[in-house]
């Protein structure tokens, strides 16, 4: 078997400084850059939202419709954000060609497609109905979210063959 090329994160962790952590990154590579990259998917789907808020508030649109729609505008943003990182860095796929990356990322918009269906539902329970703080709400459904999307992503989108 080849010795696989080290990518940014494992050059990074060469560096002197990480030597205490590195035993602990390698036995969890996974795991922190799923949640490395899950931070900065959320801060991806955070600006978006909200700057679809703004526009939409502005345009006179209701509680109701600004609160699904800016979820499905950061929700797209997001997910292809999401499936470019977790395909090259989290799960590192070995998918090659193109009919084989097709179906990987139509199995993993598939799996967001459901749990963007439990984020909006959230957000319709919490703010939209209860009105709940839209921030809090949008921080309690992007945890449950994210905790679903790694779960798929590694039973079902990546597993390894």
């Amino acid at each position: 078997m080849a010795k696989k090329n080290k990518d940014i994160f494992d050059k990074i962790m060469d560096w002197k400084i990480f030597g205490w952590f590195r035993p602990f990154y390698v036995k969890n590579k996974e795991m922190l850059l799923y949640l490395f990259f899950g931070v900065l998917t959320t801060a991806v789907s955070f600006v978006t939202a909200g700057i679809s808020k703004v526009l939409l508030e502005q345009a006179g649109i209701g509680k109701g419709g600004v609160s699904t729609t800016s979820t499905v505008i950061s929700w797209i943003c997001a997910v292809t954000f999401a499936y470019i990182t977790n395909r090259i860095w989290v799960f590192e796929s070995e998918a090659e060609g193109k009919k084989a990356i097709i179906s990987e990322a139509a199995s993993f918009y598939g799996g967001r497609i459901f749990t963007l269906l439990v984020e909006m539902f959230m957000m319709w329970l919490g703010y939209s109905l209860l009105s709940f703080n839209y921030w809090v709400t949008k921080i309690v459904a992007n945890v449950v979210v994210l905790i679903l999307n790694y779960v798929i992503s590694k039973l079902v989108v990546f597993r390894k063959k």
